[in-house]
């Protein structure tokens, strides 16, 4: 199976260096149980600069504050987290303890996340999607001004990673969801 689709002229683009996919991360009855845990987190409308977007986020282990440009404490990864880290980091092949922060998001119908990286106090990127597929769009600027672009489907229960060139190079966005959607992400700090 190919994550891509052939363009016009059957040529498939390649993951960008650095991200991975993995199918199944999780069981169906293990995803409903993580977004049962999610809703029960305490979210909240996720803060940017005084800006409230419409995905709801709780932050563990620790939070980043846009207003203060800074990494702050947050209260432990909970109990429910911890298997799902463990996996996750076997899979990347990092320690469990080296992923520091856990965020957990609800994206409900018509929520997304605009174009960005993901701060740079954080270095590699592990996201688990639940729920409603969905798009991960990745663009690279080109030397000409222009972007290069791809757009990575997102399956319920896959996860993916971002490192490397995929990390620092390119930006990614989260196309505006039709259906609710889950997700868990866990960053290492960088040294």
């Amino acid at each position: 199976m190919t994550l891509f689709e052939p363009d016009l002229f059957g040529n498939v683009p390649q993951l960008p260096e650095g991200l991975a996919v993995a199918q199944g991360m999780v069981s169906a009855q293990e995803e409903a149980a993580l977004c049962s845990h999610i809703d029960a987190a305490g979210l909240e409308p996720f803060k940017f600069q005084g800006w409230l977007g419409k995905r709801r986020t709780a932050s563990f282990g620790s939070a980043y504050d846009y207003t203060r440009g800074a990494v702050l404490p947050a209260p432990p990864v909970p109990e429910w987290l911890l298997p799902l880290r463990a996996r996750m980091a076997q899979w990347a092949g990092l320690a469990p303890e080296a992923l520091v922060q856990a965020l957990v998001i609800r994206y409900d119908p018509g929520a997304g996340i605009g174009w960005h990286r993901d701060r740079s106090q954080y270095g590699t990127v592990l996201g688990l999607s639940l729920g409603a597929a969905d798009t991960m769009r990745l663009r690279r600027r080109r030397g000409d001004g222009g972007f290069e672009r791809l757009s990575l489907p997102l399956l319920p229960r896959e996860a993916y990673r971002l490192d490397g060139p995929a990390r620092w190079e390119w930006e990614h966005s989260i196309a505006p969801v039709e259906s609710k959607r889950w997700s868990v992400t866990f960053r290492t700090l960088r040294p």
